[in-house]
């Protein structure tokens, strides 16, 4: 087991610093390729639409740069905040159901809603209900863009390179040919599903 890692260790070209398997690494915090996948899963499935792997890593990669910012400028949000931010950034109740019910897509959608409390906060906002939310979440971003810059953040080739606080998706096409496919799929599940609903009002 040890020497057949440690050749895949080898082969596994660790291009811009990322490890194999890894999607991103950001100043030392891993995103799994696998958890980047599930998670681009599940929220495509509470949305009711299509949430690309490239968005979910780009989003994951924030929440992990505004946490460690945070972190440096002794910034913290409440679970309160982080639930009445959630609410907020679905903006419906039925969908905000939806996130709830998978744990990944919850956890997903609590890290995207902390990152919004906290980027106001580092913008000197008081939070989701502060009058200038938008100016300050604004203000903001400067603040993780400027500090991030000591954070260093590497991206697989496969998702595209991070530049200027996003993530530039100009990558292969065998991304969309992977989740066209995983669109048939999920389209497929979902006639089925109304079928056996439709079977069961009948």
């Amino acid at each position: 087991m040890g020497v057949a890692a440690a050749l895949v260790l080898l082969a596994g070209g660790c291009a811009a610093g990322t490890h194999p398997g890894a999607a991103a690494v950001v100043g030392g915090t891993e995103i799994s390729v696998g958890d980047v996948d599930e998670t681009s899963r599940a929220v495509t499935n509470a949305l009711g639409q299509d949430f690309t792997a490239g968005v979910t890593l780009s989003e994951m990669v924030n929440s992990v740069l505004v946490s460690k910012v945070s972190e440096e400028k002794s910034i913290s949000v409440s679970d309160a905040e982080t639930a009445q931010a959630a609410k907020l950034v679905v903006g419906d109740e039925a969908a905000f159901q939806k996130f709830q019910a998978n744990p990944v897509s919850r956890d997903f959608l609590n890290d995207v809603a902390s990152a919004a409390v906290a980027t106001i906060k580092l913008g000197g906002g008081s939070g989701v209900n502060d009058p200038q939310a938008q100016q300050k979440q604004q203000d903001g971003i400067a603040v993780v863009k400027d500090a991030s810059k000591n954070i260093d953040v590497s991206i697989a080739p496969r998702f595209g390179q991070w530049t200027d606080g996003a993530i530039d998706g100009k990558v292969s096409g065998s991304l969309s040919q992977e989740s066209d496919q995983a669109k048939a799929k999920r389209q497929a599940q979902e006639q089925q599903q109304q079928q056996q609903q439709g079977q069961g009002q009948g």
